[in-house]
């Protein structure tokens, strides 16, 4: 089969390689499309401890079933999936709990296990057994289908950050899955979804795609008495920082009104350090938490309010590249040239 492979830091080539087999109690998929993710792009980058060269990366991920191993009942070929990223061990405290992306572990797709940039990915038992592997339905697209990881991902922070109806809802960061979490927190009873994001190109994108009530270019305009006047000096109820920033989950507090919920949503480089002036969490009774990854259970949800039509996903998707034009796809993701890149081996 073709296939990427991640070499090295900033080396990724295309060739031929065997295609994989199905293990007893795994599976073979055909791969029909595999978004890129913005930690695609910086294990390419910078490496990642989980995930030793040469490897296929890769873990949004949809297509159809080629094979299945001895064992194997729940899934058959020729049917439609898609495969989410994480992948609980099932066996540990958190897994048993139910919070797999808590699995010290830390399987994952496309890290410690084979991703998606590839004509194949192999699927082993584990995952077969306790991974976000979903029957794809049949009003969904493949391309459709692997956006459910990014969407998965959104549930998971917007379960643990509830929108209540009527709550003013602030997101920092207009990446595509920033968007995401503006429209579900939308559908969820926000009554007004403030957007927050430092590139003007980025915020008419999501003005054309109705995104969010108001949009705030923070390179222009101090964020922080925008937020105040949106909310009648009170500040947001919900606030989620979707960017790298150390800056913005600062800010995030002084945006905050009393008993507000904030999520710390999105991952800042390793090794980044960020004062907070806890009088204000003291003070305002804030309640601040994080989310990472999902469950596969997120991934099911995910699916079902696609196939509902509840969440357009179509509309992130701005560009499809092949295979052989992955470090183009990466170059487009890596550009804000457009939201969701998708490459369709």
């Amino acid at each position: 089969m073709k296939a990427a492979i991640y070499e090295d830091i900033d080396k990724m080539t295309v060739r031929e390689v065997p295609t994989p087999t199905a293990e007893p109690g795994g599976m073979l998929v055909r791969v029909r499309s595999c978004a890129v993710c913005g930690s695609d792009i910086r294990i390419f980058h910078h490496g990642n401890s989980r995930v030793k060269p040469p490897q296929v990366i890769g873990h949004e991920i949809s297509g159809e079933v080629a094979a299945v191993g001895a064992g194997v009942t729940k899934f058959k070929p020729g049917d439609r999936v898609a495969i989410g990223a994480d992948v609980p061990c099932g066996h540990c405290a958190f897994c048993e709990a139910g919070i797999g992306n808590n699995c010290q572990i830390n399987y994952a797709m496309g890290y410690q296990f084979p991703g998606g940039f590839a004509e194949y990915v192999p699927l082993n038992q584990t995952t077969v057994n306790y991974g976000p592997v979903h029957i794809l339905p049949d009003n969904v697209s493949f391309n459709e289908g692997a956006l459910a990881e990014p969407l998965a991902c959104v549930l998971n922070a917007l379960e643990l950050t509830p929108v209540n109806l009527g709550d003013a809802v602030v997101l920092i960061g207009a990446g595509p899955i920033g968007m995401m979490i503006c429209v579900v927190a939308k559908a969820m009873g926000a009554s007004k979804v403030i957007l927050i994001n430092r590139s003007n190109p980025r915020l008419e994108l999501a003005k054309k795609l109705g995104i969010a009530d108001v949009y705030i270019n923070s390179k222009e305009t101090d964020a922080v008495k925008a937020v105040l006047a949106q909310t009648g000096g009170l500040g947001a109820d919900v606030i989620l920082t979707s960017n790298p920033s150390g800056d913005s989950q600062a800010q995030s507090l002084l945006m905050a009104k009393n008993r507000a919920r904030i999520n710390f949503f999105g991952g800042l480089p390793a090794g980044t350090m960020v004062t907070l002036d806890t009088n204000i969490i003291h003070y305002k009774e804030l309640m601040i938490t994080g989310a990472h990854g999902s469950m596969p259970s997120h991934h099911g949800r995910a699916l079902g309010m696609i196939a509902d039509g509840r969440i357009d996903v179509k509309r992130f998707i701005t560009h499809n590249f092949s295979l052989d034009r992955i470090t183009d796809a990466f170059a487009a993701a890596e550009g804000h040239a457009g939201l969701r890149v998708v490459v369709n081996p």
